[in-house]
């Protein structure tokens, strides 16, 4: 059970959605830093195609943004970046609570032996 695709990919998907913290934390620690430029993160698409293959493993990628920069040659917008965090973390905390339920189980099931 702990090996299942839904385990393997709930497992992956939690570690791109830290590392997607991760980046979207770096991109606002650089809001002001003269030609920084955005960094995202992508695994969604990837991790589709692995399930639908049978497996689940993936590793998110990092990518530089393409958005448009501005006087300081910086691309980072804090609205976005926020609302992505936001995302972000509702996502992490379903998917951890989806990979928790049958955790529960098998530690309910051990103290109940």
């Amino acid at each position: 059970m702990l090996d299942s695709v839904t385990s393997v990919a709930l497992t992956s998907a939690l570690d791109g959605l830290a590392l997607r913290q991760r980046t979207i934390a770096s991109n606002i620690a650089n809001i002001n830093t003269p030609n920084y430029h955005a960094k995202v993160v992508s695994f969604e698409n990837a991790l589709a195609k692995s399930v639908q293959a049978g497996d689940g493993k993936v590793t998110a990628s990092t990518t530089r943004s393409i958005e448009a920069t501005n006087l300081i040659g910086n691309n980072v917008n804090l609205d976005t970046e926020t609302l992505a965090n936001i995302d972000a973390l509702l996502r992490y905390q379903f998917a951890a609570r989806a990979i928790d339920g049958p955790a529960s189980a098998i530690r309910s099931a051990i103290r109940t032996s």
